[in-house]
């Protein structure tokens, strides 16, 4: 039999013509999840009138019948390959859509109030158009490889578009209680997505409920990165990760192994939301029932101060933070808080680095103890990286643990108990490096305290963690290199290896561009707005750049060029701007030949 179709004269293997058919279906489906899924958020954000629901519904309705068709066809011509749980997942899905679709068209003849937001109708309906949206998305991120972009300029993009779709998200009637404008939907988008916390809108009482989810999402996929996330979900989708895809990964979660791109992966997302499940749970223990109005009050809380944590992200839903009357006192949550902000800001090379050798140590016990096998140890603990981000993370939570406790004797810390003088000096060691929560009130801090919180501030979080700033290791890197030329070594000695001149050159530019962009900040605030003192907007741009979102309280009062400007420089700050540079500027090669060298006077 002829394995072929005739098109017009010409004959096309049917294997091809399959082929682009699933291809189309694959499309279709895509793009019916994108419309059902944009339909429902907009909803769920704008009230819009009954005629203009009418023909929403009838397009929501008709989404869904043609999504569970696509859903069942598909199905279909792919049993062979679909294993498992997947198959009836899908055929549940398909079914569930056409029924949910066509029992809502009832309403049609008898329009009322109610048939116009499914969402209210159908809850499950709702998860499973989330659903199918995020394996769409997932999968979709796969794909982007083929854009022939660089991983640096994928990355930046991805941040575009994600604030972009924030300040649209934020700017629904709904989203807010009064209404927003744009530049500060743009701002509080940015601040969002690059976990900086700077507010210009109380999140408490200018958002409302579905205001406050949308700002939770946001740092959430902000702080693991979107396409380390869609990655993740695409992964999960599809079971399987492309050796191109891996490659174009690999930056991303700073994995080199090429075989444990998807290991790493998992661990990354599982650990996350390992963490915020964890905290979001000791934090509704240590919260007073009282200060809530309902149980589910208390869970919301719990759970956006977990993940706004962990992402270093700075946001609460407390108008004062957690110095709020009733919170500021809670000093175990404090605690719970403060640990959650050091695991989402030490990075996850670190936590992967440790959770090899945790694993190689319980299998080698695990070996001894039931086979009686020598236990070999490990030949390296800890690489390099990781040990210099442990002690330099040590160090500097050590000093401002000191410094606050030294110059706040007799300002945030006077009349506090033994125990919450403690929890309140390290908390606020620890919430200047990129988290941005505040315990006290930061607008009687001494003058010493808010020098050191620049500093502080400046140094940020870890590499390939969820913080910004300059990082620990880049610091680390600058001062040990200082040391070994004032003690006249030539080459720079860590941990029993040498450091490169590559790691070297990165830092100075790092450290160069940092206070650039920093000087050119504070510059052209100034400029705009000449009323405020240059301490409180040298303060407001270090929190910026570093992604901190601690202010001292003139946020607000800014000018709509102030507001852009520090939008620019969140962005900058999250991205890296040496990451900028390096995917804007054109590579030049590495020429063949070496000029003599020469001296230039420095001292």
């Amino acid at each position: 039999m002829r394995q072929e179709f005739e098109f017009f004269g010409r004959y096309i293997p049917i294997r091809k013509v399959k082929h682009a058919f699933e291809y189309l279906l694959d499309f279709l489906i895509g793009l019916l999840s994108f419309i059902s899924f944009g339909i429902f958020v907009y909803q769920l954000g704008y009230a819009s009138s009954k005629g203009f629901s009418f023909n929403l519904l009838l397009l929501f309705n008709s989404s869904l019948i043609l999504l569970g068709l696509g859903i069942l066809i598909r199905l279909y011509l792919n049993q062979k390959l679909t294993k498992g749980v997947w198959i009836y997942l899908d055929l549940v899905i398909g079914l569930l859509f056409i029924l949910s679709a066509l029992i809502n068209w009832e309403a049609f003849g008898n329009f009322t109030d109610e048939a116009q937001v499914l969402s209210e109708k159908f809850f499950l309906i709702n998860i499973l158009i989330i659903f199918i949206f995020i394996q769409t998305l997932g999968k979709l991120s796969l794909q982007v490889n083929k854009l022939k972009l660089s991983p640096s300029l994928v990355f930046i993009l991805s941040f575009i578009l994600l604030i972009l779709i924030g300040s649209l998200l934020l700017s629904l009637p709904r989203a807010t209680v009064h209404g927003i404008t744009w530049i500060d939907a743009l701002f509080t988008s940015t601040s969002a997505v690059c976990v900086t916390g700077l507010i210009v809108l109380d999140t408490s009482k200018d958002f409302t409920h579905f205001g406050q989810i949308i700002l939770m999402t946001l740092f959430q996929i902000g702080g693991l990165g979107m396409m380390t996330l869609t990655t993740f979900f695409g992964f999960f989708f599809q079971g399987s990760l492309s050796i191109k895809n891996s490659l174009f990964l690999k930056d991303y979660i700073s994995e080199t192994n090429i075989g444990k791109i998807s290991s790493t992966l998992i661990k990354i997302v599982l650990f996350t939301f390992l963490v915020e499940a964890i905290a979001a749970v000791l934090i509704f223990i240590f919260s007073d029932a009282s200060l809530f109005k309902s149980f589910g009050d208390r869970v919301f809380f719990s759970a956006f101060h977990a993940i706004s944590a962990f992402c270093n992200a700075g946001f609460s839903t407390l108008t004062g933070g957690l110095y709020e009357p009733g919170f500021r006192l809670l000093y175990s949550m404090h605690l719970v808080v403060a640990i959650t902000i050091i695991l989402g800001g030490i990075g996850f090379p670190v936590f992967i680095n440790y959770y090899e050798y945790l694993t190689h140590l319980f299998k080698g016990v695990f070996r001894k103890i039931f086979y009686k096998e020598n236990y070999r140890h490990s030949s390296q603990i800890a690489n390099l990286n990781s040990r210099l981000v442990v002690y330099t993370t040590i160090i500097l939570l050590l000093v401002g643990f000191g410094c606050y406790w030294l110059f706040e004797q007799e300002n945030t810390l006077a009349g506090l108990s033994t125990y919450g003088k403690f929890v309140t000096a390290f908390f606020g060691s620890v919430t200047t490096r990129t988290a941005g929560f505040n315990t006290v009130d930061m607008s009687i801090l001494s003058v010493p305290t808010i020098l050191i919180f620049l500093i502080l501030m400046w140094i940020g979080a870890s590499p390939g963690s969820t913080g910004g700033g300059m990082k620990t290791s880049t610091f680390a890197i600058a001062v040990l290199n200082t040391w070994s030329m004032a003690t006249g070594r030539k080459r720079l000695e860590v941990f029993s290896r040498e450091i490169s001149s590559e790691t070297l050159n990165k830092s100075f530019a790092v450290i160069s561009l940092s206070f650039l962009v920093i000087g050119l900040g504070v510059f052209f605030i100034m400029i705009f707005n000449p009323e405020l003192e240059i301490l409180d907007v040298a303060f407001e741009v270090f929190s910026a750049f570093s992604t901190v979102g601690l202010s001292l309280g003139i946020t607000g009062f800014l000018t709509t060029s102030s507001k852009l400007t520090l939008i620019i420089i969140m962005f900058l700050g999250r991205v890296g701007t040496l990451t900028i540079l390096m995917a804007v500027t054109r590579k030049i090669a590495e020429p063949h030949y070496k000029y003599p060298e020469g001296n230039v006077l420095i001292t």
